[in-house]
């Protein structure tokens, strides 16, 4: 497992302003960022918002859900349903595409993204 000593934690929401077993979207900086809520895992994942399929500012409303004997969490993009995972950003559907992901921690209802 790799160690990143320098990450910035930034508050990105209240833990209220995001929908159970849903995502939002963060902006900070230039960057949109995708929050997601995996109340059913109680877990909590950030990944880029853009999908770069079609380059769409979407996967924030896409649908999260689980794959693999795993049960490895993972977001399908609404528009045209490839799949990223939420651990690594790999694209799952086979096709070569990636996807930036981001360390989240919540602190008394508050929820932190790492920036690297």
């Amino acid at each position: 497992m790799e160690t990143i000593a320098d990450i910035q934690w930034v508050l990105a929401c209240y833990t209220d302003d995001v929908p159970e077993n849903g995502g939002a979207c963060v902006k900070h900086g230039d960057e949109q960022i995708a929050l997601f809520n995996f109340s059913r895992r109680g877990e909590w994942y950030a990944t880029q918002n853009l999908c770069p399929h079609k380059q769409q500012m979407v996967l924030s409303r896409g649908m999260i859900g689980s794959t693999g004997e795993d049960c490895n969490p993972k977001v399908a993009c609404p528009f045209h349903k490839k799949s990223f995972s939420l651990l690594t950003g790999e694209c799952l559907t086979g096709e070569e595409y990636q996807i930036k992901t981001y360390p989240v921690k919540v602190t008394d209802g508050k929820v932190y993204i790492g920036i690297v």
